[in-house]
């Protein structure tokens, strides 16, 4: 029996002509014999959440740097809520949850230790800049399990396109752009009023009033809003309504937690510690861990550093600038 000509056979009739289907993916970069349980884009959704890349997540910063308690999010935590996200809205309007769930699993792959905050210093130190979309792209594509995942091209495609910046070429990427938009928006407020930077009180009035004066209220506003303007069509995409809400709300982040609350402070310290550790490895190149000597070697020192770099989660970065630049205790002779 096999189950995945099965499951391709129910996508072909359940899900919405303008689904994706498994059946008519692009492909692989290098061909693969099928497996006969899982469609392809199950097998890339699972090659995904059993990845290093995915794991390291769990020690990413979201936006707080070393908050003080369990409850606040994490890389991991985000790319979770994304997923949720995105299947309910990927289920509500037929298309294709696997694949969906596979490029919002791994949206954020290639995310820098301390949030956004690493990101600009890599885009500031390479010479050629760095996106963490890109660098997410080129985890699946190089740098998990030393060649790469061998994803297709629909999920590769998702992924590379998850930002403001990108067009994905598939409604289920289109789903995963808007789902990271309203997790991120949705949990750093919850976040900010955690720590006590935001009351609920402090919020916008306008678009509280359109999209909900609570959390969850929030995102089933934003959900609903986007399957009911979705429903049967080429596109996903908010009402205009919602989505100018979404923009304010978005804007006033930016405004009181993003850039310059309380919350930011120890983002100059994390910023001077990757500064520091990169100047390091490009003198010391030998330092690095001999996958990134050979990428290194065979792409350039800076880009073997900053795979590196990118590649660390907060923990490990703090521990490896204090290996690297603060001195260990030296023992006393005894006599």
């Amino acid at each position: 029996m096999n189950i995945r000509e099965i499951t391709e056979e129910l996508e072909e009739r359940m899900l919405s002509p303008y689904a994706t289907l498994s059946s008519k993916t692009r492909g692989r970069k290098v061909a693969e014999e099928k497996c006969t349980v899982r469609t392809e884009f199950q097998r890339d959704r699972d090659r995904i959440l059993h990845s290093k890349a995915f794991r390291r997540l769990k020690h990413k910063t979201q936006v707080f740097i070393t908050p003080e308690g369990d409850h606040y999010r994490t890389r991991l935590t985000h790319t979770l809520e994304v997923a949720q996200i995105a299947r309910t809205i990927s289920r509500a309007l037929r298309l294709n949850e696997d694949l969906t769930e596979a490029i919002a699993l791994g949206h954020d792959l290639g995310h820098t230790p301390f949030g956004h905050t690493g990101e600009v210093v890599l885009n500031r130190l390479m010479k050629n800049g760095f996106r963490h979309e890109e660098q997410s792209l080129r985890v699946v594509e190089v740098l998990e399990q030393g060649n790469g995942l061998n994803l297709t091209w629909e999920v590769r495609d998702g992924i590379l396109n998850h930002t403001s910046r990108g067009n994905p070429s598939t409604l289920e990427g289109q789903v995963v752009k808007l789902a990271d938009w309203i997790a991120y928006i949705n949990h750093d407020i919850d976040d900010a009023i955690r720590a006590g930077i935001l009351r609920e009180t402090d919020l916008p009035s306008a678009p509280i009033k359109i999209l909900g004066d609570k959390h969850a209220k929030r995102i089933d506003t934003m959900i609903k809003d986007i399957i009911n303007e979705s429903f049967g069509k080429p596109f996903v995409r908010m009402s205009q309504e919602v989505y100018s809400a979404t923009v304010e709300l978005r804007e006033f982040m930016f405004e009181r937690v993003y850039i310059g609350s309380s919350a930011k402070s120890q983002e100059i310290k994390a910023q001077r510690m990757l500064e520091l550790m990169f100047e390091y490895f490009i003198k010391n190149v030998d330092s690095l861990p001999a996958e990134f000597i050979r990428i290194a070697e065979r792409e350039g020192v800076e880009r073997g550093v900053c795979d590196y770099i990118a590649g660390m989660t907060d923990s490990f970065a703090t521990y490896k600038f204090r290996e690297i630049f603060v001195p260990s205790p030296w023992p006393l002779s005894r006599k």
